[in-house]
């Protein structure tokens, strides 16, 4: 290279003039930019060398004046649709003499700036540039269309965060919910790689971690503050499919024809259902029938979704991939379609309704003496929530004797499943419900005749099914329970009568079983038993009820052995999950009502040791039922009873602490 010689360098990627100063040492030079700084480059670190000179570093600004006019790219596109043809390359000399009929160096150098940056028509080979295929050109254009419609809809989307976070309304795009989903997933799964959900939190200032994401999307209003992540990570679906509400909407408009036109009309009896006045779903309803010789028949009355829904239609997919109903405290998420759950399948008063009827009469000692199973037609007469029914009891109703026979049978059963082995664990039992984002209440459920009434008629029915299916061959899911190991009765004795000693027991009892082969249940006494009164919100019910209404009928069973035992193994993985959801989610909801009520004083029973050495137990709340974790600050033993308050809860994090209280800040505080 010559002294005055001007070139084109790269420094730090960006394309510069410079002027050739000196040799540096044996192979490198020295060259002056516009700037006036020097650079020490090698030979081959030229990108281009400009006709004529020789020059001086302050003629570079000037030179890049006189380049300015040439530099059009919309010429290129011209140049290239003159070459393609041919496959013809060109030089940036060549390309100045075709574009601007001449080659001063300010022409020479404007094309090789043209070629040098073009993305889309020429690729270089050698010192030459050749002209892309078209086809390759389209799909460059295609690409470059797509890669700017991704930046302005990027750009639009940080322009919306803005916005909803400054608490503008916003309307999300599909491309939106994208990018919000893989927040989503970053808190989700944060064991796994979220690239873009990082860089999103990155690119608006934000620590890239699940806490950030979270708060962000709680900022936007796309999440709620208690988002229920517990549902969000587990398979069941928070939606229904479009086609699975177009064949709920069909059958609320025009119900598809009755398999069972030969039902029982059983319109003539008394039906009374017996539920929580919230109740949406109601599934079960009870009669008496008055025989001669003082003899009565009890029928337990199943709402019959059977009636709407066949073995492998989309309603039966879809109930068989929820498995139940989940009941959080924030509200239902039905098994069917709410419209039909609350709706045609469920037994409402004054109307005829299908069912599933379960006719037994009982030996004097509470045993099924005789029963039969009918597909039926009733007319629900009384819908009653077990506080009325307590009522009706308590005041002896004589209007309704029906009331108290059915209280008589129950307690009867009751007796007599005692006498055949059956384990009865009273514990607290507490119902959590969000009324509102700022009202949380945790109702106990207190054991009343009327609770006890409808559960002995349940399991009656269980039972009854149970012997139905047994005898006649039916593969359907048997629930079994192993024998327990109990303590001896002078070990229990030890123990405080109460909560802590029905601890001790539950601590002892195996988890129950099902299964297609009948297998006792231990805890209810029973030989044979399989779960058939709710079939609207729990899949195995609903299985069967198909198996058991096709025999009936006298039609080929829908189910066989094997696909029952396949079933069943998907279907209880599904429900232990939904199980699991409903439990983390009510803990969660009580550490938060705790977290908000941090100032009342609770009053709390040891229940039981996680790790005595260690001062570590479960304390259990009286007046909420909660159990929760709790290291004693003193020597306590089982049953004691303790005030505490809340120190700390974190429901987010799942965690507790509690302040035991000293007796003088509890009567300080009744104060």
């Amino acid at each position: 290279m010559e002294k005055g010689k001007l070139i084109e360098i790269r420094v730090q990627g960006e394309r510069r003039l410079a002027v050739v100063d000196r040799p540096e040492g044996k192979k490198d030079w020295m060259v002056i930019d516009a700037g006036g700084q020097s650079h020490k480059i090698r030979p081959q670190r030229v990108e281009y060398e400009v006709e004529g000179g020789p020059y001086s570093p302050q003629e570079i600004p000037q030179f890049l004046r006189d380049v300015e006019p040439y530099l059009d790219p919309s010429s290129l596109e011209v140049a290239w649709e003159l070459l393609v043809e041919d496959a013809e390359g060109v030089t940036p000399a060549g390309l100045s003499q075709l574009l601007f009929s001449a080659k001063t160096p300010p022409q020479c150098y404007a094309a090789h700036s043209l070629l040098s940056e073009d993305k889309i028509y020429f690729k270089k080979k050698g010192d030459r540039y050749e002209p892309r295929p078209s086809s390759q050109v389209e799909e460059i254009k295609h690409q470059l269309d797509v890669e700017q419609h991704r930046q302005q809809e990027k750009a639009q989307f940080f322009t919306k965060i803005r916005q909803a976070i400054a608490q503008e309304l916003v309307n999300w795009t599909d491309s939106d919910r994208n990018r919000l989903e893989s927040l989503e997933r970053l808190i989700l799964q944060p064991e796994q790689t979220h690239r873009n959900a990082q860089e999103l939190l990155s690119e608006i200032g934000r620590s890239q971690t699940p806490e950030a994401a979270f708060e962000l999307l709680v900022e936007l209003g796309w999440w709620s503050r208690h988002e229920n992540l517990f549902l969000r990570r587990s398979s069941y679906p928070m939606q229904f499919p479009k086609k699975v509400l177009d064949v709920a909407q069909s059958f609320l408009t025009l119900p598809p024809p009755d398999q069972d036109e030969d039902r029982l009309d059983l319109t003539h009896l008394k039906v009374y259902t017996i539920d929580d006045e919230s109740t949406e779903e109601i599934d079960d309803g009870l009669s008496v029938e008055f025989l001669s010789d003082d003899q009565v028949k009890l029928w337990i009355h199943i709402a019959d979704p059977t009636r709407l829904v066949s073995p492998g239609d989309e309603l039966d997919l879809e109930a068989r991939r929820r498995t139940t109903t989940l009941y959080l405290p924030t509200g239902m998420i039905s098994m069917f379609p709410v419209e039909l759950a609350t709706g045609p399948m469920s037994l409402i008063q004054g109307k005829i309704c299908p069912s599933l009827s379960f006719a037994v009469t009982l030996d004097n000692e509470g045993a099924v003496l005789d029963y039969s199973i009918h597909a039926s037609l009733i007319k629900p007469t009384y819908r009653l929530t077990y506080y009325d029914v307590d009522e009706m009891l308590q005041w002896g109703i004589k209007n309704e004797p029906e009331i108290r026979i059915l209280a008589e049978a129950a307690k009867k059963r009751h007796l007599w499943r005692q006498s055949q082995g059956a384990i009865n664990i009273k514990m607290p039992e507490a119902v959590i419900k969000v009324k509102s984002e700022d009202e949380i209440v945790i109702e106990l459920i207190e054991s009343s005749r009327s609770r006890q009434l409808v559960a002995e008629m349940m399991i009656l029915a269980g039972e009854v099914a149970g012997r139905y299916c047994q005898e006649h061959g039916l593969p359907v899911p048997f629930r079994g329970q192993p024998q327990p190991e109990l303590p001896p009765d002078e070990e229990l004795l030890l123990l405080p009568p109460g909560p802590v000693r029905a601890c001790a027991l539950r601590r002892c009892m195996p988890r129950s079983e099902i299964g297609t082969i009948p297998n006792r249940h231990a805890s209810l006494g029973l030989n044979t038993y399989t779960q058939v009164t709710s079939p609207i919100r729990r899949y195995t019910d609903l299985l069967t009820h198909f198996q058991l209404k096709a025999h009936l009928r006298g039609d080929k069973l829908p189910f066989s052995l094997d696909m029952m035992q396949q079933i069943l193994y998907g279907v209880t993985l599904s429900a232990q999950e939904a199980s699991l959801v409903e439990r983390q989610t009510n803990r969660y909801w009580g550490l938060e009502f705790l977290r908000r009520n941090a100032d009342e004083i609770w009053h709390g029973i040891v229940l039981r040791w996680l790790r005595e050495d260690e001062n570590l137990g479960i304390l259990l709340l009286e007046e909420l039922g909660l159990e929760l974790p709790h290291r004693f600050e003193k020597a306590v033993s089982l049953g004691d009873r303790l005030n505490v308050q809340v120190s700390c809860a974190d429901p987010h994090r799942d965690e507790i602490r509690f302040r035991e209280m000293l007796q003088h800040e509890v009567h300080s505080s009744a104060i």
